[in-house]
């Protein structure tokens, strides 16, 4: 139903993207592109690249007078940096360096010169994401549903975040923080642990926690393995450079609890609307929305790039060598929020368009203000006996 397509390389001339499935009539402009474009390039523990780089998207095709038109959306965002490379004769990289695409996509497509990798593989792409993730965020503000994330772990420095969440609250604090943490001594010690590891010439992990509010239940399935919500989300974070795990809630603290302490119990409000008493499976239950805050944590390793040379091996004399330093962050998670945001955005985007069909905003609207919302008068439960009924087949 929604899909898109990245194309570009960290040094070329420029990224392009297209997103394919938006319905028409969707109010856009500049802005709404312009404001996660800017966040991405926000954050301490950046390299040099994002002083050069200021990121715009120009879109190109499929929004015409302000609104989309159901057509693919085109977007071009210019590498500035291009000009420094356009006309350079460029040194070959032979030598990989360990946890990063070099050795393995040269293996893969048989390159002569690692940086065939290392332009494609480069987070630099997750500034076209970031911004056709933009317009998936704008799709699902119609339907008041909104995504925000922050950091909370970078460098075995963790936030003490307050229980119950107040998620907007969190999401005001991040953006006020530098490590784009909402606990603010928590952010103190990080932007020290990012200071002192570039002193020591190395560079950072982290956690990052995303949250979708708003959320009809429903969205996504349990008859089919992909079509189950908690493999697309984990597929599509997944899929950004440099993440290496993702949990839904607190997944890997429930695995050490007994399922008693770990699922949350359903009551129902004086309104008749079936609720949880909590959100430990964070906001999916068999692959489908509960209705609740739908919380995504990811594991970022550290950045593959170090000032510090690692062992490696010179591909073109075989013989062991050091890695030669590539510019790049000391510490990409707080920059990395926003890609974890757009790609949690463009998933549930496409599990709305999925549930609620149509080619406009004009069709799609009745049918969300049409959907169960877990109120019990809306079940047709009316407990008579009933038999599966195979037997007429044979």
């Amino acid at each position: 139903m929604l899909r898109f397509l990245t194309a570009g390389e960290s040094h070329g001339p420029m990224l392009t993207a297209i997103l394919e499935g938006m319905p028409a009539g969707l109010p856009l402009a500049p802005a709404d592109l312009e404001r996660d474009m800017a966040r991405r390039q926000q954050g301490y523990g950046s390299g040099g690249r994002m002083q050069i780089e200021r990121d715009r998207a120009r879109v190109t095709g499929g929004v015409m007078n302000g609104l989309t038109t159901g057509g693919p959306v085109s977007l071009l965002i210019e590498n500035r940096d291009w000009k420094n490379w356009a006309e350079r004769d460029i040194t070959p990289l032979t030598t990989p360096r360990p946890g990063h695409a070099d050795l393995t996509g040269t293996i893969k497509y048989g390159y002569r010169d690692l940086r065939l990798a290392l332009e494609r593989s480069s987070a630099r792409e997750t500034a076209a994401r970031v911004a056709v993730g933009a317009i998936a965020r704008r799709l699902l503000a119609e339907f008041g549903i909104a995504v925000g994330g922050y950091v909370t772990e970078i460098g075995g420095v963790a936030a003490s975040l307050p229980e119950p969440p107040d998620y907007p609250a969190r999401f005001a604090a991040a953006e006020a923080s530098e490590v784009r943490c909402p606990d603010p001594a928590a952010s103190a010690r990080i932007q020290e642990a990012i200071r002192q590891v570039k002193v020591d010439r190395d560079t950072l992990g982290g956690v990052i926690e995303v949250v979708a509010l708003g959320l009809p239940p429903g969205l996504g399935s349990h008859v089919h393995y992909d079509r189950r919500l908690t493999g697309r989300l984990a597929a599509a974070v997944c899929s950004v450079q440099s993440i290496k795990g993702v949990e839904i809630g607190p997944a890997f603290d429930n695995a050490r609890r007994r399922g008693t302490q770990v699922h949350d119990a359903i009551d129902v409000d004086d309104a008749g609307r079936l609720v949880r008493r909590s959100n430990r499976a964070g906001g999916l239950e068999g692959g489908m929305t509960t209705g609740e805050p739908l919380v995504v944590r990811a594991a970022m390793k550290p950045i593959s790039t170090t000032l510090t040379p690692l062992p490696t091996v010179n591909l073109a004399t075989g013989q062991p060598d050091q890695t030669v330093y590539e510019r790049s962050d000391f510490c990409a998670t707080p920059r990395a929020v926003v890609v974890i945001e757009a790609m949690v955005a463009l998933v549930l985007a496409g599990e709305l368009l999925r549930k609620l069909g149509g080619d406009s905003l004009d069709e799609m609207r009745p049918r969300f203000a049409a959907l169960r919302r877990g109120q019990v008068d809306d079940l047709p439960m009316d407990g008579t006996e009933w038999r599966f009924g195979y037997d007429a087949w044979e």
